[in-house]
């Protein structure tokens, strides 16, 4: 839901919007966009997420715009992306494909291909580093020279190695079920209203383009009692997969004729849920389900509750808020949400002159019995 200015007052808000201009620019700094893009990456990945947009030049446009707002720049976002014209549909991204730049396992120590840290301020103490406060481009430019020669030194391999995903190990062993290719065309939020029960593929992408903050809320909220899910994080990576596209016109779609169109960089998470099922003679025993998260860019925390919320909802539950779609999937949307609590602050003055008048008839007539 979208709520716009109100017609009438016309020169007041045309004199707000130049107050807000003014606060803008009255410090007399520009904050260029490339520097929004080298310095918060974090800030861009997760306005792409929610926006559901992957353009991260717009991502950084958006956010000074907005001055740092998150809400208001995602909603600058999805307002762009409502214009754009839909070109194509890419092919089916394969994960497995994925130029990991980081993956862990909080299930295994020993992984097949290994753990690979990556960046990440997991391992940081979270202190105020103040030597940022005096850092300078000469400074970093050393400290760059620094890394690079320490980088060629190292010798990695030539050969490009993809990561095998942890599950298709345990599925080997036969821990895990084998599921066939589900070939249904994936219901599209961003083209139909979505209706209630939802498909699978229609709650991914509420999830995924859900506000980072919510969907970690609700997943913590699972995890403190509030649902039945409480997973082992199986695998977590990050990456870059790359996107293809079939030719409009050509009716041969065997994957070596595809297009290469660019890559994206997304955190996937796969969490291995414990359940218990009855066996054929009808004894409970313990196996594992699969809770699957993915973002674009950096954001494992999101796709971390992502994939607790994936796992919930695929077992409704009358009696956990977060097992039922409607309260998790209407209140996750950061547009949404903050169109429909900010518009609260427009005029109401006709519903409470209203109410006004019930409450002064009931005094009336108190007065007057």
């Amino acid at each position: 839901m979208g709520y716009v200015a109100v017609k009438g007052g016309t020169e007041a808000i045309d004199a707000s919007l130049r107050r807000l201009q003014y606060d803008r620019l009255k410090g007399e700094k520009i904050l260029e966009i490339e520097t929004i893009l080298a310095t918060m990456k974090s800030l861009v990945d997760q306005v792409m997420s929610e926006s559901s947009l992957y353009a991260p030049y717009l991502a950084a446009l958006a956010i000074k715009q907005a001055e740092g707002s998150m809400e208001e720049a995602v909603f600058i976002m999805r307002a762009h992306r409502s214009t754009l014209p839909r070109l194509y549909y890419s092919e089916t991204a394969e994960t497995e494909r994925m130029e990991v730049k980081r993956r862990i396992s909080a299930s295994f120590k020993d992984i097949p291909g290994g753990q690979l840290l990556g960046a990440t301020t997991d391992y940081t103490h979270r202190l105020m580093d103040f030597d940022l406060l005096n850092e300078s481009v000469e400074m970093n430019a050393e400290w760059l020279h620094e890394f690079a020669k320490e980088v060629m030194e190292l010798k990695p391999d030539a050969e490009v190695k993809y990561f095998p995903k942890v599950v298709d190990y345990l599925r080997k062993e036969g821990l895990f079920k084998n599921y066939s290719m589900d070939e249904t065309s994936p219901f599209d939020i961003t083209k139909q209203s979505i209706q209630f029960p939802a498909p699978r593929s229609a709650r991914l992408q509420t999830l995924t383009r859900g506000q980072t903050g919510a969907v970690t809320a609700l997943g913590y909220a699972s995890l403190r009692g509030y649902g039945q899910v409480h997973p082992t994080v199986g695998e977590v990576r990050v990456g870059e997969i790359p996107v293809l596209i079939s030719h409009p016109h050509e009716l041969d779609e065997s994957p070596e004729n595809h297009y290469y169109i660019g890559e994206i960089e997304v955190t996937e998470v796969e969490s291995f849920v414990p359940v218990k099922v009855k066996n054929e003679q009808n004894v409970e025993q313990l196996e594992f389900e699969i809770g699957y998260g993915i973002c674009y860019g950096q954001n494992e925390t999101k796709a971390i509750a992502m994939s607790i919320l994936d796992q919930c909802l695929e077992h409704p539950a009358s009696s956990f808020p977060t097992h039922d779609e409607e309260f998790v999937l209407l209140h996750i949307d950061s547009v949404e949400a903050t169109g429909f609590i900010s518009h609260l602050k427009l005029p109401h003055y006709v519903t409470f002159q209203s109410k006004l008048d019930s409450v002064r008839q009931v005094k009336k007539g108190e007065e007057q019995g």
